[in-house]
């Protein structure tokens, strides 16, 4: 289905019992509403709503930068919540879906029941992991890259050959090819990497600590994100906490590793 949250209009999978709870499931990059494909089983006891974000649905590619940065990425999800006459959802997101999740926690704890941040650390806990830890530093040199403009059309040259890397040792249930050829939409990739770009240090540095029951899946085999980051999110919040590790999986928990996260979400959602 396609709902219109301001000016953009995203496309929504929207499935389970209508009277259960709400679980709002948000994807990272360069993933869309497809990565969570093998976790939705487990909630099928809840109403799980799955968008492909701004950037990511067809409708919703605005050109201008500054639509991008993370105020309006919350905004696009707690809109999607008011269309659906939600007041509260347990929010779940991977890589920028975590990102926005931890925004909606941390800001907007009213309409929040839990929070699950999978990979992605608190924004304070990973600004001080860039502040102090070298092994951080390193790993984030790859955003300079995503930021630049153009970068789109390098990673879809030779048959999305950078594209497909960021995938390389993963198994199968990661759909590379699906990924690839949402990405060759027109303006497609461009948009998903305006993420990037957009994002301002000033936009997060004052992010509250989490107040609402709150479970961080982080695994170390993550090439992107190591784990000072993951280790000092637990500063970060005031509320119920668990931090749950997967040893020997990547980044692509959602996929990797579905039913370990399926089974952690059903006891924390529950």
């Amino acid at each position: 289905m396609q709902l219109t949250v301001g000016a953009q209009i995203l496309d929504v999978v929207v499935e389970g019992p209508s009277a259960a709870p709400v679980a709002l499931l948000l994807h990272g990059f360069p993933q869309t509403s497809h990565c969570w494909r093998l976790v939705r089983p487990w909630l099928k006891d809840f109403r799980v709503v799955v968008p492909d974000q701004r950037g990511y649905s067809p409708g919703a590619r605005p050109a201008p930068l500054e639509d991008y940065r993370i105020a309006a990425l919350v905004s696009d999800a707690l809109g999607l919540l008011d269309e659906l006459g939600v007041e509260q959802a347990h929010v779940v997101g991977h890589d920028w879906g975590a990102a926005v999740a931890w925004q909606l926690g941390a800001r907007h704890a009213s309409r929040v029941r839990t929070l699950t941040a999978v990979s992605v650390p608190h924004p304070r806990a990973f600004i001080e992991a860039l502040r102090t830890d070298d092994d951080q530093r390193r790993r984030s040199l790859y955003m300079r890259d995503f930021a630049r403009p153009g970068y789109d059309e390098e990673l879809l040259a030779d048959d999305a050959a950078l594209l497909r890397a960021l995938f390389g040792g993963t198994p199968d249930s990661v759909d590379v090819d699906d990924i690839v050829s949402k990405a060759r939409e027109p303006g497609a990739l461009a948009a998903w990497l305006r993420w990037y770009a957009a994002q301002r240090l000033e936009d997060i540095a004052d992010t509250p600590a989490v107040d609402v029951p709150t479970m961080h899946v982080w695994s170390d085999a993550d090439v992107a994100l190591g784990r000072a980051g993951a280790t000092g999110t637990a500063d970060w919040v005031t509320g119920p906490y668990r931090f749950e590790l997967l040893q020997g999986v990547t980044h692509w928990i959602p996929e990797q590793a579905a039913d370990r996260l399926g089974a952690l979400l059903l006891e924390h959602l529950r």
